[in-house]
């Protein structure tokens, strides 16, 4: 059974590692869940992603029962088969902005009037991708962050037409997750992109200009200053082409200091995305 402050329906367009995660938080809080993709193979993979997260999690001793979880899990391919009495929608697909307003204008065709629209993403502006849409009032930002089940933090992100009874429904459910919120202005980056990106780059020109190396750098950050995770290894679990395509944004949008270093794109350049390719600024293998 769900909380009343969960949604009984909950659709995630896009399942990978963050829409799989996003999928998986909702069913653990009771949540019938749907994802969809965008093809068969691509529903495929995503159904081995969350039956692998699920096992892990369980075998961790966080589940007491996994068939369960899954049983409240379906994969589904094209926005058509979005279920029509989903209470929120929730797009993870990649950070682009044509990608993004092209599904999330489909699910608004296919969801009901009630239906909370909702993007996870981490810096692109929340007014321009409602501007596609037919009611921007009931879409706003739902930043989640990596690994979702684990992470404590939402960042909620109100478009200039978000009412305040869609953000007051966003922060509930954030809160029957067991999560908490943060409520940011539409701005490039919001809060935590912003600030993580801004660390990141500063640490990957330490190690470019032979400052130190990676271990040293994240170490440094980790013991003297109580971060849980350095900027780099945290660079490499986000995905070095995610933290590039992230900060040429910043740069576009606010000026020198998110310029990307040399180093991040060549390492983009050369496969060496982080833990997902078994390298990037730490090895995975």
């Amino acid at each position: 059974m769900t909380t009343s402050a969960i949604p009984a329906k909950v659709a995630v367009i896009g399942g990978g590692r963050m829409g799989s995660g996003i999928a998986q938080t909702f069913a653990i809080g009771g949540a019938e869940v749907s994802i969809v993709e965008s093809s068969e193979s691509a529903a495929g993979a995503a159904r081995e992603k969350i039956s692998a997260a699920v096992a892990r999690a369980a075998q961790r001793g966080k589940l007491a029962d996994p068939d369960e979880l899954l049983g409240r899990v379906a994969v589904l391919t094209g926005i058509a088969a979005l279920p029509g009495d989903a209470e929120l929608v929730v797009e993870a697909v990649p950070e682009l902005a044509e990608t993004k307003v092209e599904v999330l204008s489909g699910a608004e065709r296919v969801v009901g009037p009630d239906a909370v629209l909702a993007s996870n993403t981490s810096s692109l502006s929340i007014a321009g991708l409602s501007a596609a849409l037919q009611r921007p009032e009931r879409f706003l930002g739902m930043h989640y962050f990596n690994p979702v089940p684990a992470s404590k933090l939402v960042e909620l992100v109100a478009g200039p037409d978000t009412t305040d009874a869609v953000l007051g429904r966003a922060r509930d459910w954030v809160r029957g997750l067991g999560k908490a919120e943060v409520m940011v202005r539409d701005s490039p980056g919001f809060a935590t992109s912003r600030l993580g990106v801004l660390l990141g780059l500063e640490a990957i020109r330490m190690l470019e200009e032979g400052v130190a190396d990676a271990a040293s750098v994240d170490s440094a950050m980790e013991l003297g200053y109580r971060h849980p995770m350095g900027p780099l290894r945290s660079t490499d679990l986000v995905g070095l082409d995610v933290r590039l395509a992230i900060a040429e944004h910043l740069h576009a949008t606010l000026g020198e200091r998110f310029a990307p270093p040399q180093l991040l794109r060549d390492k983009v350049a050369r496969g060496e995305l982080g833990r997902k390719t078994g390298r990037g600024f730490h090895d995975w293998e």
